[in-house]
């Protein structure tokens, strides 16, 4: 299954929380600890005395989680002392949580968020996304929270409720009343009290650049408190010129180090999980390169778009991103010369490629200005470069040439397509 690509900011929940406050939107108390010692502090600054500590790991399904390489199970525990918050903090911090959507490696615990523990008559599921068949904001409720929304939506429909929302004046007070009473908050307090967090929330998200806001579960508490309980903030990335100080909590150890590194030289990258690394000058491009490969049988290994106006320094950091990737077996390029010249282009990626030593098979598809002069560069370069005539072909000779990376791997025999 692949990894789907992603461009949303995603951030921590103890860093949800701090944004919660700046819209009164309400929240179990709590606080962030990279230590032990730092937890029972913030422990015992909480109403005790029972806690709750979570795992700050930017990933789905922490509770049912296991960390590497203790072997500790689960990313979410009650506790009923200082002490035991201090003990579970331990078990956690300096771990990697593996979940079902961390991937095999999981992600690195390097925070935990301890939290008072309350008591909760109901639970109900609450998100605001972006909405394609609406064009516009749409507000998704069940009364079924603290469970996986998925699998809610799939095996009972009838206990998800959506309102769509004019984006030019935002969400109406029936809207959020009807929302309200269908997730069960029966009394005249409690359904005041959802339908005000629910326009805050709507308030957060628009005010904010938001593609996703997710509170599971949006609870009522045995006092009949309506509280965010758990939070899940995504953020348009196109935003961050003017949302600076939400992308200050940008946390890179979450983050694919490929993405990181390649973003550091503004380079387009999202991490795949196939064995073909792709390097393309646009996204269109990418999108259809992708598409060919899996076409033919083959599996993108990447994302990559180096844009328009790539320099050799982008070249050269692109071709290294890939020739270091152990999972790229061939690295198919697919340039159109339309901005620059394909000759230029040729030119960077033969003197990328030498500097480099890459022994990875290379199957290149060029088209566009002064693509002739590109192509008697590529046969004259002394290198093992593989032109196609079109991206049919690159893409057919890209799934071929990998598979026979893999049975020569397999039989043993070290197998290089450079000729230096």
């Amino acid at each position: 299954m692949h990894k789907q690509p992603h461009r949303n900011l995603n951030i921590h929940e103890f860093q949800s929380m701090e944004v919660f406050k700046k819209y009164n939107i309400p929240a179990p108390a709590g606080g962030v600890a990279t230590t032990p010692e730092e937890a029972m502090a913030v422990a015992k600054s909480l109403p005790g005395p029972d806690f709750v500590v979570k795992a700050q790991v930017l990933s789905g399904g922490r509770g049912k989680g296991k960390f590497s390489p203790n072997g500790f199970q689960g990313g979410v525990h009650l506790v009923n002392s200082v002490e035991a918050a201090g003990t579970m903090a331990s078990n956690m911090i300096g771990q990697n949580l593996v979940t079902k959507q961390s991937g095999a490696g999981g992600k690195p615990c390097y925070k935990v968020f301890v939290g008072e523990r309350m008591y909760f008559r109901r639970e109900t599921y609450f998100a605001i996304l972006m909405d394609r068949e609406s064009q516009g904001p749409v507000m998704v409720a069940s009364p079924a929270g603290g469970m996986n929304i998925e699998e809610v939506a799939a095996e009972t429909p009838h206990l998800i409720f959506k309102e769509a929302i004019d984006i030019r004046t935002g969400p109406t007070e029936d809207a959020v009343k009807r929302l309200a009473t269908a997730c069960g908050f029966d009394s005249d307090s409690t359904m005041n009290q959802a339908a005000d967090t629910m326009k805050k929330l709507y308030d957060l998200f628009i005010k904010s650049d938001c593609t996703l806001v997710e509170i599971n579960p949006l609870a009522e508490s045995n006092d009949g408190q309506v509280v965010c309980a758990d939070a899940k903030l995504n953020f348009d990335d196109n935003a961050e010129y003017r949302q600076k100080e939400i992308f200050a909590y940008r946390d890179s150890s979450q983050e694919d180090v490929r993405e990181v590194e390649a973003a550091g030289y503004g380079l387009n990258y999202i991490g795949l999980d196939g064995s073909i690394g792709c390097l393309v000058n646009g996204a269109g491009l990418a999108m259809a390169t992708m598409d060919a490969i899996k076409l033919y049988g083959g599996s993108p290994a990447n994302f990559l778009d180096m844009g328009g106006g790539a320099n050799k320094t982008q070249v050269t950091q692109a071709f290294g991103l890939l020739n270091q990737d152990p999972q790229v077996k061939s690295i198919l390029v697919n340039i159109f010369g339309g901005i620059m010249r394909c000759d230029i282009i040729a030119a960077g990626m033969i003197e990328a490629a030498k500097e480099l030593n890459i022994k990875k098979p290379i199957i290149i598809r060029l088209e566009g200005t002064k693509v002739d002069e590109a192509l008697k560069l590529v046969e004259e370069s002394g290198l093992g470069l593989l032109p196609a005539g079109d991206l049919g072909e690159a893409a057919s000779r890209a799934v071929s040439v990998t598979e026979i990376v893999d049975l020569a791997k397999n039989s043993g025999l070290d197998v290089s397509f450079q000729v230096a």
